[in-house]
């Protein structure tokens, strides 16, 4: 099978793959949509320990099942033919965090263009329980978007954001513009957004978010004077780099919290001093349940989040082009890649 191999930093090969043979508790899917999420930009740049050469990458899938491990009866409710979309993230389903419903800190978890081979082929195997079928009239181009609605509802859930809460969101990729629709679905009304790219930050500004421009002054003093010098209640940085995640930090009104979402950068300096005497709370954002991703994939099917500008689809043998160009600052909120034979 076509597969897009992650070879080396900034090095991304078309290779011919067996296909894989479906365990007895998985499906085999033909993937008809990859998307390319921020955190694997990182893995492209050889900056991420989870991935390693050589590695399929692709943890954002929709497509078809194809075949059926040899448990897979018609009780699982699944079928072949039917069009689907795939939680990425496997646990264990035994340890103590996966019987409190907080599968994401698994210690045995493994992810999907991480750990296993991930969508960037034309087949990818995944455990029958991690499926779920596409809702009716939802095209399998959004069905591949729900993994970061649910990473999204996990980081505005953690955020404890409420209504009157002013919040800050750097970073308007397809992370940040999600949470920011999250946001406003739980009725949080003031929310503050910093994106350098113009593209971006405008897509943001039309979902009803006020922009604000550090310039040489620095987010600190900005946010201060769009709070009447109170700093926001919430900050969530979805960039990563030492210089947002202080200045977020920095931002924060006395008792405020701030979520990392960002993964650039592994090591950080912060001022903890006024962490301290603010008592400020940090806490970070890793990923989902499978609460949080079914009730993404029904936010997406009812249109309460989506992404509606900035959306490319490119064939699968494009990516290593598509790859740099988002590290290189392209202004797609999401790049779907197309492995099927239906993606010429």
């Amino acid at each position: 099978m076509p597969a897009l191999v992650y070879e080396a930093p900034r090095v991304m090969t078309m290779r011919d793959l067996p296909v894989p043979i479906p365990q007895p508790d998985e499906v085999l899917i033909e993937v008809e949509y990859s998307g390319i999420c921020g955190s694997e930009l990182s893995g492209f740049l050889g900056q991420s320990s989870i991935r390693q050469p050589p590695l399929v990458f692709g943890h954002e899938i929709s497509g078809r099942i194809v075949a059926l491990g040899s448990d897979i009866d018609s009780s699982w409710g699944i079928s072949i033919g039917d069009e689907v979309t795939a939680n990425p993230l496997v646990s264990c389903g035994r340890c103590d965090l996966c019987a409190q419903g907080r599968q994401q800190l698994c210690p045995r978890r493994l992810l999907l263009g991480a750990s296993l081979p991930g969508g960037n082929a034309r087949y990818v195997a995944v455990p029958a329980s991690a499926v779920l079928p596409v809702p009716a009239g939802m095209t399998l181009a959004v069905a591949a978007m729900v993994e970061p609605v649910a990473f999204a509802l996990r980081a505005v859930e953690v955020s404890s954001a409420a209504p009157d809460s002013a919040v800050l969101v750097v970073g308007a990729g397809a992370i940040g513009l999600f949470i920011l629709q999250v946001l406003a679905a739980s009725g949080v009304r003031t929310r503050y957004v910093v994106e350098r790219n113009p593209d971006r930050l405008a897509m943001a500004v039309a979902l009803g978010c006020i922009p604000l421009d550090p310039g040489d002054r620095g987010l600190r003093a900005v946010v201060s004077e769009a709070t009447g010098g109170q700093g926001v209640d919430v900050a969530i940085d979805a960039v990563g780099t030492t210089a947002t995640r202080r200045e977020c930090l920095l931002s924060l009104a006395p008792g405020g919290t701030m979520v990392l979402v960002g993964l650039h950068s592994d090591e950080t300096e912060l001022p903890l001093n006024t962490a301290v005497r603010q008592e400020l709370v940090i806490r970070g954002a890793f990923a989902y349940s499978p609460v949080h991703f079914r009730r993404g994939l029904a936010w997406l099917a009812d249109g309460t989040v989506g992404l509606q500008q900035g959306v490319v689809v490119a064939r699968l043998d494009e990516g290593q082009r598509w790859y740099e160009q988002l590290v290189s600052g392209h202004p797609a909120s999401k790049v779907l890649l197309r492995p099927a034979p239906s993606g010429g």
